[in-house]
């Protein structure tokens, strides 16, 4: 997870106006849209919903009206979801009010996410505000890092006397929109994230490849054994179409990489072929986990794929917390690492 101030000062370090930024692990984007707000093009690949729809608003960010259009669109069409209401599972009822569910519901049939520029942007910013504090929030009392279990969450708001917080959705959405937008937003066409597998996506660019050559992979890729983002996100999940529980998706690509040799294969192979999309001084940044078996297997996969590159480890400034003491709190590890290639 790159802070964004990290993430500008390696492209700006690395890269100039109008070259290209790479990062088939592209998770929330943060590396192309800081690509995107220095002149630069971002190019990525992410493998879950969540974070493609979170990097592709980002890139791509409807206008201001046409989102609040759809907001109150989707609250006026929330009430021909009502009988939806007694068929979803307790969790739901006990997590939120009655009028956003029958909003969420509405937002889940009817927002085509995958293709229209309003309706990604505006599942974006529902999913942002999804769960997380009281009163900051659509939900119930709940981490906005990560959806805990479903019965794990009923029993902890009864222990605490916790009811779903009763608001106007639409009104809720609005107020959010209105603070996101403050600030402005970036031009369309300045980055481009693909959804799906990098080591599928990658094989299928050796036919129809980018337009432009990366002088800058930067990336960080999933750490060994930490967190399962698929589990982590299911609620958001569910909002994209998924299903109403945490259940395992079983591709060994989409859990929480604790085969070893799954992860090392993974590594070698986006590694190896990104190597055909980047220019020939192209330099190569990578965050990962300071534990020894991630460490090492990273310096491995990237020796192998760019073996006439030198390399170089260093530490920058870390956040007070870490992916990995955020996911993985007993362990051991001092942090991230990066790595640099040239």
């Amino acid at each position: 997870m790159f802070p964004i101030g990290f993430a500008i000062d390696v492209v700006k370090e690395y890269t100039k106006p109008k070259e290209c930024v790479l990062d088939p692990f592209a998770g929330r984007a943060t590396s192309l849209f800081a690509a995107a707000s220095e002149d630069r093009f971002g190019l990525g690949i992410e493998i879950n919903p969540v974070g493609w729809v979170y990097g592709k608003a980002k890139l791509q960010t409807a206008d201001r009206k046409d989102v609040e259009e759809r907001i109150r669109w989707l609250g006026y069409k929330a009430n021909e979801y009502s009988t939806y209401l007694k068929n979803l599972p307790p969790f739901f009822n006990s997590c939120f009010c009655t009028e956003a569910l029958k909003f969420l519901l509405a937002a889940r049939e009817l927002l085509d996410w995958k293709r229209k520029k309003t309706d990604w942007t505006t599942m974006a910013l529902l999913m942002i505000d999804l769960h997380g504090k009281r009163d900051c929030a659509l939900s119930n009392q709940m981490r906005q890092t990560k959806a805990m279990s479903p019965q794990y969450a009923i029993n902890w708001w009864e222990e605490h006397n916790l009811r779903p917080p009763e608001l106007d959705p639409v009104e809720f959405m609005l107020k959010k929109v209105n603070w996101r937008y403050a600030k402005g937003r970036l031009n369309s066409g300045s980055g481009h994230i693909y959804l799906g597998d990098s080591r599928f996506i990658l094989n299928q660019w050796k036919y129809r490849p980018p337009k432009v050559k990366a002088s800058l992979l930067f990336t960080s890729p999933p750490y060994y054994g930490v967190t399962n983002y698929f589990y982590d996100q299911w609620l958001r999940l569910w909002l994209l179409g998924g299903p109403e529980k945490p259940y395992g998706l079983g591709a060994p690509y989409k859990g929480k990489f604790e085969n070893k040799k799954q992860y090392i294969h993974m590594l070698y192979s986006v590694f190896t072929n990104s190597n055909a999309f980047l220019t020939r001084d192209a330099v190569v940044f990578v965050r990962t986990d300071s534990r020894l078996f991630t460490k090492e297997a990273t310096i491995n996969a990237l020796e192998f794929a760019f073996p006439n590159k030198k390399i170089r480890s260093e530490r920058y400034s870390l956040p007070d917390f870490t992916q990995t003491s955020l996911f993985d709190p007993g362990s051991e590890s001092k942090g991230e690492i990066d790595f640099v290639m040239w």
